[in-house]
């Protein structure tokens, strides 16, 4: 079970959907990730596509972030995800919000709302990366979701080697943790 690692909600144990569709971040690389953004997360606008069950988002509000936007299509995704908003009591908050629907369609409407986003992490099926961070990034440029100083974080297997440059994100770093790598992108 995922846990919320540090921060305000520290040691709150998370639900994750069951099942082999969905593959929750582990806590070594959940870890590695905040270690390496640590000093961006505090008062950003985090948003997380792929929630799962939301516990990157809410760990990024654990750390101090404004706002978490989790997205994520699936039904039992929702029901897990709504259920963690509640365990650490949020619901209803403007701190934490959740779109169930398909992450372009989520992409779309929030640059049609002009949002920006300081951290957008994406973890994808890890089948679909490829294909997945092309028409994300697009969409992510197309409507300038990230901040000025934002960065686009990719989690995916070790097996995808993603592009120097796709869509006007560069590739600045990239972590292996096992099987998992973190990619980060900066315009």
């Amino acid at each position: 079970m995922p846990r919320v690692v540090t921060g305000r909600f520290r040691g709150t144990i998370l639900q994750a959907p069951e099942g082999d569709r969905t593959r929750p971040t582990t806590d070594k690389v959940k870890e590695a990730l905040f270690s390496i953004i640590q000093t961006y997360v505090p008062d950003s606008e985090f948003l997380d596509l792929y929630s799962g069950s939301g516990q990157i988002g809410i760990e990024a509000l654990s750390r101090g972030a404004k706002r978490a936007t989790l997205v994520d299509k699936s039904g039992q995704a929702a029901g897990i995800i709504s259920k963690n908003i509640s365990k650490i009591r949020l619901e209803g908050s403007d701190e934490i919000r959740f779109f169930k629907m398909n992450v372009a369609q989520a992409l779309e409407k929030l640059g049609q709302d002009g949002e920006k986003f300081d951290i957008i992490f994406m973890d994808p099926p890890y089948k679909d990366a490829s294909l997945r961070l092309d028409e994300e990034t697009k969409l992510i440029s197309e409507y300038k979701l990230l901040s000025s100083d934002g960065r686009l974080i990719v989690e995916h297997d070790k097996d995808f080697e993603p592009p120097e440059e796709i869509n006007g994100l560069k590739r600045v770093r990239s972590c292996s943790y096992g099987i998992t790598v973190i990619t980060f992108f900066k315009e």
